[in-house]
């Protein structure tokens, strides 16, 4: 499969938004030296072209492991995600391509497997969001297209992966605190953040047994290309995150380490567990 294999979609909007001309930029940089929790191993990350998904491609590569790049058209970000893995010694290629369409994952993951030999963690990042007044200004087309880049592409990426995921592997995805504490301008995301926790807790109990562990992630506002993007009304973006305890947004280097705790070793007793990076906001879990 070539980059030309797949033909980008057109929002409605900018999403998901470049991070090259974003200011401030988002810290994805891992902060501290690896030790090695995932030498050897192979990880798809999709959405890992920019935001958290870049944060958690960095990590793992840092860890050790060879990271296989999707995203959707942001070209010149994902290019430069390649560069920081391989800046880390690892290889990465790059898998550009529509995670709602069907048709896309059995041919992006025969790619990493074909690269690789090997697949050994699938982390469910890729997502987009879009901020409503009113339910009744949620389109159709809107509508279909959230669910499908958000949830349809977890089952979609799962299905193709499950063949080539061995006891010891780890799926991890991303839902947010949406689904927690809900968000009214953010209806059909948070909706499809629920669907993700369901299917996180669901999935889990089917593949346990077989080793495989999956778990999630809930992150709170990240300051990401995502938001600027078109993720929230242009008039919110200054006091993005300031409703926080800790009174300000995360940032993308301080949710990939939950993305490192699930996909090693360390976390080897749990499975169907969500982590909330959020600035101290109380959910329940």
């Amino acid at each position: 499969m070539s980059d030309a294999d797949v033909e980008p979609m057109i929002h409605e909007d900018s999403l998901p938004g470049g991070e090259a001309k974003l200011e401030p930029r988002p810290e994805w940089e891992p902060r501290y030296p690896g030790s090695g929790r995932l030498e050897g191993k192979v990880a798809i990350v999709t959405g890992a072209d920019s935001g958290i998904g870049r944060a958690v491609a960095a990590l793992y590569a840092r860890e050790g492991a060879h990271v296989a790049i999707f995203y959707l058209c942001e070209h010149g970000d994902a290019e430069k995600t390649k560069a920081i893995v391989e800046g880390e010694g690892r290889r990465a290629i790059l898998v550009p391509g529509d995670l709602g369409n069907p048709d896309f994952a059995p041919l992006a993951v025969r790619k990493v497997v074909d690269t690789f030999g090997r697949l050994d963690i699938v982390v469910n990042n890729a997502g987009e969001q879009h901020a409503d007044d009113d339910i009744r200004d949620i389109t159709d087309e809107q509508l279909r297209r959230t669910f499908q880049t958000n949830i349809f592409s977890m089952f979609y990426l799962v299905q193709a992966a499950l063949p080539h995921l061995e006891e010891g592997a780890s799926i991890i995805n991303c839902t947010s605190i949406t689904m927690y504490k809900g968000s009214p301008e953010l209806l059909d995301y948070s909706a499809t953040k629920g669907a993700i926790t369901a299917f996180t807790r669901s999935l889990s109990q089917g593949l346990v047994k077989q080793g495989i562990r999956v778990n999630g992630v809930a992150p709170g506002p990240i300051w990401t290309p995502l938001n600027p993007s078109g993720g929230q009304k242009p008039e919110d973006i200054p006091d993005f995150g300031k409703d926080t305890p800790m009174g300000r947004p995360g940032q993308p280097n301080e949710v990939a380490p939950s993305f490192l705790f699930l996909a090693c070793d360390d976390s080897s007793y749990m499975a169907g567990q969500i982590l909330h990076p959020n600035g101290g906001t109380v959910v329940n879990g």
